[in-house]
């Protein structure tokens, strides 16, 4: 039954939301504030008997390394939670990891086993609950007033923004007043805090019971499309599966070169990629067997993971301001009393401006003179916008290397222009995963939302690896370019690139609405 225009406005917010916003708030913080002064901590105290021309490159392997694990575990978290235990106890029990990592973070600051365990079990932790706090906020709708999910999502990541703010001015500050054990410490208190607040709304929230197993899965469908054998048909889709199997075995050689993380990761992108263009291929094959319905769902998804893969080079752009971008600060003149990490709060601060801004001024604005922003133009234009920040960086890198005193208020500029990209494409993305979603795959879809992440560090780390070969640098510097400086064209290239084959892609795809019903 179709909503009236009386009932759209009687819609209320639901009076649950609070809670889940005010975890979100807390959890932010505690994560950025360690994730902020992670490679300035590096490089300072934990890596300090490595030799200094290896320290800043190792702090970024560790750094983006982690990073990788706190985005590839929502694959874990999304599955335990839509297949067993539900939204409201994964993201329960998995913050209690996520504290006892903090814990181990502050108290192991000077021993390096202890304190990459915390690591891990923050990253476990973090990214086990990161799909499902975004979608459980979706559960808490329904048709009759999902015209307010949006606005919500909004604000949810308005306060996301407004943890990092204050996590990314103050850390810094408290790391070098005060020492690790206390810029830790303090995170993890807040991280406490968060799940206190969570589990305080408990009676109050919309709970959808995790799926019951199904034959007809996403898996389950892919798996008869490429082991059904046709009479008269070829086998392509299956054996382009294969090869990606092949591929993927391959990758897992590379370990010694990568690291095992990368190579892991690397071997994930292959199956995936090479698995879903097989299925595509041969999904057909699968109806009969399987509700025609539950075959357009699969196909539907395997769409929706196309345009998530589109987005992996934003976010190698991205997360690269809290490790390279740090660095490239270091080389900049600042006051004595500013740490470079600090740059990093301009972020936060630019997305709480700009979210209100396009809300309420620009998108209006556009629409009234006959451009409507979709969800897919915003994207695209995100990732368009990230290539032309690192131009900037670009820029700003030669002059360095050419021996010019550059202020650190230069790098202003290509943080607006970054976080400009990341509000169209992450604020967006969010929404638009979770109303693509097919209603049993809510948790594993957003899961997959957070791999392409992962995915994007692996792209940093694949870069980074790389300039490692002798050759390889030689033939860098032959371009008059410095390493740093050659990457970040790179790195913008690969944007720009990404963003022109996603605005051919979105032309075509059919956008859904997989809101639950009342």
């Amino acid at each position: 039954m179709s909503q009236t225009p009386d009932n759209h406005d009687q819609a209320k917010m639901p009076s649950q939301i609070p809670y889940i916003i005010a975890n979100e708030g807390c959890e932010r913080f505690s994560f950025y504030g360690m994730r902020n002064i992670l490679t300035p901590f590096l490089i300072t105290s934990l890596l300090l008997s490595m030799p200094e021309s290896m320290r800043k490159g190792m702090a970024k392997e560790v750094f983006h390394t982690f990073v990788i694990g706190v985005y590839f575990f929502p694959l874990l978290g999304g599955w335990l939670a839509d297949r067993f235990f539900g939204k409201y106890n994964t993201v329960f029990w998995l913050s209690l990891v996520y504290c006892a990592g903090h814990a181990c973070l502050a108290i192991f600051d000077d021993n390096r086993n202890g304190f990459y365990t915390g690591l891990f079990l923050i990253a476990l932790g973090s990214g086990g609950i990161k799909p499902l706090v975004a979608s459980f906020v979706g559960d808490q709708f329904d048709n009759t007033n999902k015209h307010l999910a949006q606005k919500v999502f909004d604000g949810f990541y308005w306060i996301i923004n407004f943890g990092s703010f204050f996590a990314s001015l103050l850390m810094p500050i408290f790391l070098k007043q005060y020492g690790a054990s206390v810029a830790f410490g303090i995170p993890g208190l807040l991280m406490l805090i968060a799940t206190l607040v969570f589990w305080s709304g408990n009676k109050k929230y919309v709970h959808v019971a995790p799926a019951a197993k199904n034959p007809d899965s996403f898996l389950n469908v892919i798996r008869t499309a490429l082991m059904t054998a046709t009479p008269g048909q070829s086998r392509t889709g299956f054996i382009i599966a294969v090869l990606g199997v092949v591929l993927a075995i391959g990758a897992l050689f590379m370990t010694p070169g990568i690291g095992i993380v990368a190579a892991l990761c690397l071997a994930l992108v292959l199956i995936l990629g090479f698995g879903g263009a097989g299925a595509w291929i041969q999904l057909d094959r699968a109806r009969g067997m399987h509700p025609d319905e539950a075959v357009d769902g699969v196909r539907s998804v395997l769409r929706l993971l196309v345009v998530f893969a589109l987005v992996t080079p934003f976010w190698s752009l991205f997360d690269q301001k809290a490790s390279t971008w740090i660095l490239q600060a270091d080389q900049m003149t600042k006051p004595s009393w500013f740490q470079s990490a600090q740059m990093q709060a301009l972020n936060p601060l630019l997305v709480m401006l700009l979210i209100p801004f396009n809300n309420l001024i620009l998108y209006p604005l556009l629409k009234r003179i006959g451009v409507e922003l979709t969800a897919l133009r915003r994207m695209g234009l995100g990732i368009a916008f990230s290539g032309i920040a690192w131009i900037v960086v670009g820029m700003m890198q030669i002059a360095i290397d050419g021996g010019n005193a550059l202020s650190i208020t230069w790098q202003i500029l290509p943080y607006a222009l970054l976080t400009f990209g990341e509000v169209l494409v992450s604020a967006t993305g969010l929404e638009f995963a979770y109303s693509q979603a097919p209603l049993a795959m809510k948790g594993v879809i957003m899961s997959f939302w957070n791999l392409s992440v992962t995915i994007g560090n692996l792209w940093v780390l694949l870069a980074n690896s790389s300039v490692k070969s002798e050759s390889v640098t030689t033939q860098i510097q032959s371009t008059g370019m410095s390493v740093t400086a050659f990457q970040m064209f790179f790195f913008a290239g690969f944007a720009l690139l990404a963003a022109m084959a996603f605005a051919i892609y979105a032309r075509n795809y059919r956008v859904v609405n997989n809101y639950r019903k009342v």
